[in-house]
């Protein structure tokens, strides 16, 4: 069985790092451990981020030519050489999907969508077009695949089946989380950067874009500006078109900035620290905050989609979204009770290496697709 595989809002392929990619690069390595052969059906990216009517319309109208251009190419082939199944990652009202529906109802074959951001009350707002679309995907489904499970009644009801949609766990390679020397790597940045060793290191792991994660840098800098004492070493890695505002807003807190780190450095840097915090503010998929638990690493963060992926005074600590009182006293908290915090990532490695594995995630994917191809 062949797939082509679709992400409307970034290819695995980009060259800009960020959650959208690097989940979409999982999937992929989840099909491909699968042993479908896979292809990259499309680079067409339908974001709209800013929510220009006139942009989505002709987005929309490319989008529908895109989706012509790349049937003509499948059925130029030999039938047996066709997709077999179309999989798209991560659609959402800022990017739809105007191509895989369009192409799987030609070819007949069936249509897999997965971790939508579907919200129904983006129809009647500047995102209508997109929101419908969503919603018209959704029904075309044969399978919806959602890694965070927190809107899962608002996916079925759109879908028209709850027979169609399935909950996974979200995943990650936890192998290269576990083979880190956490006290080595300590020693190595203590050095490196002039930082004391026996003071706690808060990490907070980001890009810069202006939005929501803007004012998630705000947040985070009101929220621990607020903690008693500030008996900590804030380190911060990521970079965008706001990191101007983002050290302004921090400058208070005398953070270290990492800027943009290439994915091999993370899991020694998580294993280094103490604690992570993040805002989260509307944030539908954490994969940094799951990073950090599979590298032992308990975490802070404001109520979204994202913090789905924390289990609430196990591995971390779950505040209200936007409440910077409530994040900094629960950084105080676990601050003044390492014992505590020891045990938490204790637990969020062992939670992360059971449930949020590749191999978890294939066999439950594989299973999938096995019983709407079948």
């Amino acid at each position: 069985m062949t797939i082509a595989f679709y992400a409307p809002q970034k290819a695995p392929d980009d060259s800009v790092p960020s959650g959208d990619r690097l989940l979409a690069r999982l999937l992929m390595n989840i099909l491909d451990r699968a042993e479908y052969p896979v292809e990259l059906a499309s680079h067409f990216r339908s974001l709209d981020r800013a929510g220009d009517t006139q942009r989505q319309g002709r987005l929309a109208a490319l989008g529908a030519w895109e989706a012509q251009r790349i049937l003509r190419r499948y059925q130029a082939r030999p039938p047996e050489e066709r997709p077999s199944l179309w999989f798209t990652c991560a659609p959402s009202h800022r990017a739809p999907d105007w191509v895989g529906p369009v192409v799987a109802d030609a070819l007949e074959i069936p249509y897999v969508v997965a971790q939508t951001g579907y919200d129904p009350f983006q129809d009647g707002g500047p995102w209508t077009l997109g929101a419908r679309r969503m919603a018209d995907c959704l029904r075309r489904a044969d399978r919806v695949l959602q890694l965070n499970g927190g809107d899962v009644e608002t996916v079925i009801k759109a879908a028209g089946a709850p027979g169609k949609v399935q909950v996974l766990e979200p995943f990650l390679d936890t192998a290269l989380f576990s083979r880190v020397d956490a006290d080595a790597v300590r020693v190595a940045m203590a050095e490196a950067h002039g930082l004391d060793p026996a003071r706690p290191w808060l990490l907070t792991v980001a890009m810069m874009r202006p939005g929501h994660k803007e004012t998630s840098y705000r947040l985070l800098a009101r929220a621990l500006r607020h903690v008693p004492g500030r008996s900590f070493q804030l380190i911060v890695a990521g970079d965008g078109a706001a990191r101007p505002v983002v050290e302004e807003a921090l400058a208070p807190l005398s953070p270290l900035f990492l800027g943009e780190l290439d994915a091999m450095l993370m899991p020694p840097l998580y294993a280094a620290c103490d604690l992570m915090v993040w805002p989260a503010l509307n944030e539908s998929f954490g994969m940094a905050l799951l990073e950090a638990q599979a590298a032992g690493l308990p975490v802070v963060a404001g109520r979204s989609g994202a913090a789905t992926v924390i289990h609430d005074e196990k591995t971390g600590l779950i505040t209200p979204a936007r409440d910077y009182d409530a994040m900094a006293e629960a950084v105080a908290f676990l601050l003044l009770n390492p014992g505590l915090r020891h045990a938490m990532g204790r637990e969020a490695a062992w939670r992360a290496q059971r449930h949020n594995s590749l191999e978890t995630a294939t066999w439950r994917v594989q299973q999938a697709i096995e019983t709407i191809a079948a």
